[in-house]
């Protein structure tokens, strides 16, 4: 069973079996394209208020997975260089534009001179990890991180990570990989799922097989060593309706860290309302790096 809801909106992949084509944007491969998305709205979403922000796109003809990845930068409105880095990871059947919303930017917006850079990668399907249709988490750690710092003028010192549905699972996993690298990893509804039969009620697809559960398992690897992401702070939180909350609930417990669970489920409804205390939690996590 599915738990992503699709969100209203023009920039949705177009399924194809189990792979997904990604949206085609405006761009020329490896060169920056910065567009006004005024204009991206549909009859169903009001239009995108970009608070002064600038939207930028970008492919990376990468090495580890096949295909031009797309990729989509904010920078906050104001003037300065060297922001701190925020990488946020899409959830499955989304991709680098879906978390777009009035809500995110307008929670940017408010953070004033703490608002980080924010890089959204595209990740398909592939729940963020390497595994047999690419090195879907080397793509993300070696050109996706370089990539946004370089372009966008990023602090490399002061980098956070997190994510949505399968993006908050692939944050911590990721993180996991490079323990301080992350000034902080957080995990909104991630998809943490204690075993590996457990994950059919997930996504029969979000693991190869038993084996690629097993090299992935966070929450095993949590509970072995609680002090695995090293000084990074964590956020983990969910909807009270979430039919995945008790895997959360765990995590949060093996890590000693507090579980943020609010009214609502599995759906852009839930995340457009916090996107406050999400950003908020990054920008003091970035702030105070070090």
């Amino acid at each position: 069973m599915r738990h992503d809801l699709t969100p209203p909106g023009p920039a949705q992949p177009v399924r194809v079996g189990r792979r997904l084509t990604p949206p085609r944007a405006p761009v020329i491969a490896g060169a920056l394209l910065v567009v006004g998305l005024a204009g991206c709205s549909s009859p169903h979403t009001p239009p995108l208020r970009t608070e002064g922000a600038r939207i930028s796109h970008l492919t990376i003809a990468s090495r580890f997975v096949p295909g031009q990845m797309q990729l989509t930068l904010v920078t906050p409105a104001g003037c300065g260089a060297h922001r701190p880095l925020l990488v946020f990871l899409h959830g499955v059947f989304y991709n680098n534009d879906s978390h777009l919303t009035n809500q995110m930017l307008a929670a940017l917006h408010a953070l004033g001179p703490r608002a980080p850079d924010i890089a959204f990668p595209y990740g398909d399907q592939s729940y963020w990890h390497n595994r047999a249709t690419g090195a879907w988490g080397s793509y993300v750690l070696d050109e996706v991180i370089p990539k946004a710092l370089t372009v966008l003028n990023a602090d490399p010192r002061r980098v956070a990570i997190g994510g949505i549905s399968m993006g908050g699972l692939g944050a911590y996993t990721l993180a996991r990989q490079q323990p301080g690298r992350f000034c902080a990893v957080g995990g909104q509804s991630a998809t943490i799922t204690p075993t590996y039969d457990a994950t059919g009620y997930l996504d029969p697809g979000a693991f190869d097989d038993a084996s690629d559960f097993a090299r992935n398992d966070v929450l095993a690897a949590a509970k072995a060593n609680p002090e695995l992401y090293g000084h990074a702070q964590l956020w983990l939180d969910d909807g009270s309706q979430d039919a995945l909350h008790d895997g959360d609930e765990q995590l949060a417990s093996a890590l000693h860290i507090p579980m943020h669970t609010w009214p609502g489920g599995h759906d852009f409804t839930y995340w457009n309302k916090h996107w406050s205390d999400y950003l908020d939690f990054y920008a003091h996590a970035l702030a105070t790096c070090g």
